[in-house]
């Protein structure tokens, strides 16, 4: 989890992927997890356009150091603006630093996140909880 929340406060939040068409529109408001299971992400709409925003809400107990423990409760996303039907560009802002990222809504219950700083890029696989 400290590589997960390091790469996301280093690398940035928000992904890119192939998506297949959806039979009504989807939305990737709600509650999320890493599939890796070691953390939370509540998702909310929070702006006139669709923007999203992400707040990690939820560490597993080996996962609660005190620098992840710092972002608990915290806006690790804020304004990502909607780049296609399913897809949402935005920045992390983390330590006066800004990252580029993208985040794709797969399916209903699957999102993609791909954060990028520099040529270094980081991809995440999240699911609906």
């Amino acid at each position: 989890m400290r590589n997960l929340l390091a790469a996301l406060a280093t690398v940035g939040v928000l992904a890119v992927s192939a998506l297949p068409a959806f039979a009504a529109p989807a939305t990737p408001v709600g509650a999320w997890q890493v599939s890796t299971g070691e953390a939370r992400y509540e998702i909310t709409a929070c702006g006139p356009a669709g923007e999203l925003c992400a707040r990690l809400v939820w560490l597993r107990p080996d996962e609660r150091t005190p620098e992840n423990l710092a972002l608990m409760n915290k806006l690790v996303v804020q304004g990502a603006e909607r780049e296609g039907s399913n897809v949402w560009i935005g920045n992390l802002i983390f330590e006066g630093r800004s990252y580029e990222g993208t985040m794709t809504l797969v399916s209903t219950d699957t999102m993609t996140l791909k954060g990028c700083s520099g040529l270094m890029c980081k991809t995440y696989q999240l699911v609906r909880v």
